[in-house]
């Protein structure tokens, strides 16, 4: 039972971990559309990703999947890229009648950003251990973290929109902007061939320093520590 609640309180960490603010900020913008009414909607909303997010959990960690953590990466701010860009085109009267493409949104979302989080996942789980119990203690505790973050907006929507009085398109389209721009910045930094590239000029620029020693090749200066792993 220990070991339970210890992969509960993983779960509900990391995604509440501001290191790891890029789950945060996908969750807020898949919330920013609704006010404490649609609780039940965002109830379902939310557990979408999170079945989305621990079918890729539990596949990773059986090694069935292996993708690229580079371009996972990467895919995690383009979600919420698309998410912020569809709350300032979706009209809030649409709401209702596209529920159903949300909900496939979210899920396959969570698919991507439960890639994300596989390689440390991996690091806990031992061979012998129930990998079964723990992924289930480690999604009950991200279904927690998850819904305390959703709940932070709609206070956050509340404050705005009722006591401030601030007109809710107006709301919606500031948050899912500020979001969009750093998302965005963030998709850029992580952008793949970019740092092929860079790892290519480093190569290029360590040839004639190796030459004499090994071939100036990626994998002599990965295993050298000259290179970042990527």
């Amino acid at each position: 039972m220990q070991e339970f609640w210890l992969y509960f309180d993983l779960g509900r960490e990391h995604i509440a971990d501001l290191s790891g603010y890029d789950h945060i900020l996908f969750v807020t913008a898949l919330c920013l559309r609704y006010s404490f009414g649609d609780w039940k909607k965002l109830l379902v909303l939310i557990t979408a990703f999170t079945i989305g997010h621990s079918v890729t959990l539990a596949l990773s960690a059986l090694h069935f999947i292996n993708v690229s953590i580079s371009w996972i990466e990467f895919l995690i701010p383009v979600t919420i890229v698309i998410t912020a860009l569809s709350n300032v085109w979706q009209k809030q009267t649409m709401i209702k009648s596209r529920f159903p493409l949300i909900y496939f949104f979210a899920l396959f979302f969570g698919l991507i950003h439960g890639l994300g989080f596989s390689n440390y996942l991996k690091s806990l789980l031992g061979k012998d251990q129930n990998i079964i119990m723990q992924l289930l203690a480690f999604n009950v505790g991200l279904e927690l973290g998850q819904l305390l973050i959703v709940a932070a907006v709609l206070l956050l929507s509340f404050i705005c929109t009722r006591l401030i009085k601030m007109n809710q398109r107006e709301y919606i389209v500031l948050l899912s902007g500020a979001v969009f721009g750093v998302s965005l910045i963030m998709a850029l930094e992580r952008w793949p061939l970019k740092k092929t590239k860079e790892v290519e000029a480093l190569v290029r620029e360590n040839k004639d320093l190796y030459a004499e020693r090994k071939p100036a090749n990626t994998y002599y200066l990965l295993t050298e520590n000259k290179l970042p792993i990527i």
